[in-house]
């Protein structure tokens, strides 16, 4: 068999196992299908190799290479599945690696984020205590050589693929670096390199503790743990859960767990192929509270919103923001044949209250449901389900997590979206400090800006004084942020703009309220609590 048939067989192989499998999930628990059932789902995946067949002996250009995996890889495949939901989804090698990868929160490499600009590849940042880091490989700096080969012509997921590699060995890197006359030569030992999931925690304010939470993973219940206990006795907290995508379910829990009392239900997922299931707190916050506002936005999704309900629904911490993405739909991941791996939508989830998270996706493209949200909710305000509290506020179903106090993000300008979008702060803080160094102190005044208007100028950026002065806060945070990364770290690049950050600010200001919340259920926990025991004394007199 040539390797092109080989490729084409184990395309259409592995799309029926897919079938099989979904098939399979689908049926369980609901009896056998009927045998017109049966009879018309041979005819369907006849009819698709038929049509496959055909493509493949008839099409104008021949299938070569590895487009007969692309055709079921990219397309029967997902074809297939988003007509189920939008969640359920295929992942190649490359993409399930990657998956993997971020589930465990580790890897082997040289600990640095890159990206490719203008047919090169940049440091974006490396990785705090990992060899790149104390290597002093800078943000900015252009990849130009791995291992003596050149770069030149390589995409970002070349250069990745060369740095990573067996824990241990070395690996040879050639920097670009602005104001060096030469190219920097590192020699690096491969480590295992976390990933973290709390990628900035601090003292925001005294006694109040600030953790920006980027996604769920295999070590984010520890991490939230380690990182509450390290704040000692905390008066507040500010849990930032904008742009988290979830993750792991069983860390949603872990987290919550933590937070709530013991017995506590967290969240409920409720499919028809496996048995219900409902999480509870099985060790609790051991009586330690304190307020806590949670920090949501339209791409808060997943795992963080059932975090966010179940903190909610107990009035355990007032949710602020926007109101979240809307997906109440778990999903299995199978690993399949050659290192694919599909994930499967096999529950719906729903808060301690009942709501099901989840918003409408019928009729609904893919584009829209990812990226309409303003759409979306006003499809969904008219029928969402109406829930309570334990002290009974009203919360809605059906649509995401409604914030009990919205904040809006500052809406950007359109000389802050050129700004962004050309990357000028990123590319302004090599030059600066090619000339000049910063300490902890550093702030960025007026020589300052008069550099970085210079810069804009070499660059092409045409503003006026009024675009200066109408965006300096902005200006500034973002100018000190890239500076001090480069020179301190990425934790300390982070929280220039926590500090900035109005959203972050306002949050804040909600702490009294969310203490007053607290309070509030501490006194029906005890209420309930009093019941209960003056319940079973009556059982057992009588």
């Amino acid at each position: 068999m040539t390797s092109r048939a080989r490729r084409a067989f184990f395309a259409i192989v592995l799309f029926f196992s897919v079938c099989a499998l979904a098939g399979t999930v689908l049926q369980r628990k609901v009896g056998a299908q009927s045998s017109a059932d049966e009879s018309q789902l041979r005819d369907s995946l006849k009819q698709f190799t038929d049509v496959y067949t055909l493509v493949e002996q008839n099409y104008a250009e021949p299938i070569t290479g590895d487009k007969a995996q692309d055709v079921i890889f990219d397309g029967a495949i997902p074809g297939m599945l988003h007509v189920l939901d939008p969640h359920s989804n295929f992942y190649d090698p490359k993409a399930y690696a990657r998956l993997r990868e971020d589930q465990r929160g580790h890897y082997y490499g040289v600990g640095m984020v890159i990206q490719q600009q203008n047919n090169k590849v940049y440091v974006v940042t490396p990785y705090e205590g990992t060899p790149s880091f104390r290597a002093g490989i800078h943000p900015g700096d252009i990849i130009s050589a791995v291992d003596g080969k050149s770069t030149d012509g390589w995409s970002s997921d070349q250069v990745a693929k060369a740095l990573k590699g067996p824990k241990g060995t070395h690996v040879q890197i050639s920097v670009i670096r602005y104001g060096q006359a030469k190219p920097l030569q590192f020699d690096l030992v491969r480590a295992e390199i976390p990933h973290p999931s709390v990628d900035l925690k601090y003292e925001i304010r005294p006694g109040v503790g600030y953790i920006h939470l980027t996604q769920f993973q295999e070590t984010t219940g520890q991490e939230m743990r380690d990182a509450i206990d390290s704040f000692g006795n905390l008066k507040g907290l500010v849990l930032d859960l904008r742009g988290n995508p979830g993750g792991l379910l069983s860390q949603a829990v872990d987290v919550c767990d933590h937070l709530l009392a013991k017995g506590q239900v967290i969240v409920s997922q409720r499919g028809r192929a496996y048995p219900d299931q409902v999480y509870t707190a099985t060790h609790g916050n051991g009586g330690k509270t304190f307020p806590i506002v949670v920090l949501v936005n339209n791409n808060t999704a997943s795992a963080a919103e059932i975090v966010s309900g179940a903190l909610q629904d107990h009035d355990r911490a007032l949710i602020v923001g926007q109101t979240t993405f809307g997906k109440g739909l778990v999903q299995t991941v199978y690993n399949l044949s050659d290192d694919t791996g599909l994930a499967l939508t096999t529950y719906h989830y729903y808060t301690p209250s009942g709501r099901l998270i989840q918003r409408n996706y019928n009729g609904v493209s893919l584009y829209d449901y990812y990226y309409n949200h303003a759409g979306a909710l006003a499809a969904n305000s008219s029928n969402r389900e109406v829930k309570l509290t334990d002290s009974g506020r009203t919360v809605y179903g059906g649509g995401g997590i409604t914030p009990d106090e919205k904040i809006e993000p500052p809406k950007s300008n359109k000389f802050q979206d050129e700004l962004t979008y050309k990357d000028v702060f990123f590319h302004f803080a090599p030059v600066y400090l090619a000339n000049h160094a910063v300490d902890k102190n550093f702030q960025v005044d007026d020589a300052v800006m008069n550099q970085f208007k210079k810069f804009l100028g070499e660059k092409g950026v045409d503003f006026t004084n009024a675009d200066i002065a109408s965006n300096l806060d902005w200006l500034k945070a973002h100018i000190k942020q890239e500076l001090v990364t480069i020179q301190f770290g990425q934790e300390q690049g982070l929280r220039v703009l926590a500090d900035w950050d109005p959203m972050i600010q306002k949050a804040i200001t909600y702490l009294p309220e969310a203490q007053a919340l607290e309070n509030h259920a501490q006194k029906v926990l005890a209420e309930k609590s009093g019941a209960r025991s003056e319940g079973e004394s009556l059982a057992h007199r009588d």
